[in-house]
């Protein structure tokens, strides 16, 4: 269920949601628009992204395509949602990326770059552009950034370290960006374990009953699981909440496991 509470806080707002074409991005965009937003969906591929839209009410979602590191699609998105929108009020960072797969020793470098470039660097450049935009940005005095971190940040996690360290790179910038950014501007990430994607599958696929487990909620997690939590944090239900890591493991951690 998309919405099952029947709430509609988020009535009257505008998100943009980047990595959005399917998965924890496309869940996220469901859940707003299911609260009463218009959201402008991002990804890197048209065809994945128009077939996403189709699936929201009529109106209630713009699909603009393009690189999420790349300045002119950011330009471009943020046009778009001055256009159609007439206002920026939630920006979730959630496109990341995660190529390798080993130890820290046989890690690629060039790989490791382009992790740090997507997954902090790109949430930045994301920031920048929705703060400054002339029409679209928060620069009209308000909004919610919810960046998309990962327990990996917390914990070490045996073959995605680096993916770890790029997502404790992210949630230092949620802090620091907090505080800068403050009063207008409330700065927040999400860290789920993991959640039953394509992006995750090879995580848990073969082995799902095994891994979850471990979690002593006794599963692993959903997008939607995940979409509840952005929805509260993009609301003014969290008005008093910024700088803040809300974990999304089902008791994982408590119980000494890891991603």
């Amino acid at each position: 269920m998309q919405n099952p509470g029947g709430f509609r806080r988020l009535e009257g707002k505008t998100a943009l949601v980047t990595g959005a074409s399917r998965g924890i991005g496309l869940a996220v965009a469901h859940r707003f628009v299911a609260e009463g937003a218009k959201v402008l969906l991002t990804a890197r591929a048209q065809g994945p992204l128009d077939e996403a839209a189709a699936g929201f009410p009529p109106g209630t979602v713009l699909a603009v395509a393009g690189n999420s590191t790349d300045a002119v699609h950011q330009r471009e998105a943020l046009d778009a949602v001055a256009s159609e929108f007439g206002r920026l009020d939630v920006l979730v960072n959630n496109a990341g990326t995660n190529p390798v797969y080993g130890p820290l020793l046989d890690l690629d470098l060039e790989a490791a770059r382009k992790i740090m470039d997507v997954n902090v660097l790109g949430a930045l450049a994301w920031t920048q552009a929705a703060c400054r935009h002339p029409k679209a940005g928060f620069t009209s005095g308000g909004g919610s950034v919810i960046n998309m971190s990962s327990v990996s940040a917390q914990t070490p996690a045996k073959g995605i370290a680096f993916y770890g360290i790029s997502k404790a790179a992210l949630e230092q910038l949620t802090r620091s960006l907090a505080v800068e950014l403050a009063p207008e501007i409330r700065v927040n990430a999400l860290a789920p374990a993991v959640v039953k994607t394509r992006f995750s599958r090879a995580l848990y696929e073969g082995r799902e009953e095994q891994v979850a487990g471990s979690y002593p909620l006794g599963r692993l997690g959903s997008p939607g699981d995940v979409a509840a939590a952005a929805a509260f944090l993009a609301s003014n239900d969290a008005a008093w909440v910024t700088g803040q890591v809300l974990t999304l493991d089902g008791g994982l951690l408590l119980a000494g496991g890891s991603a």
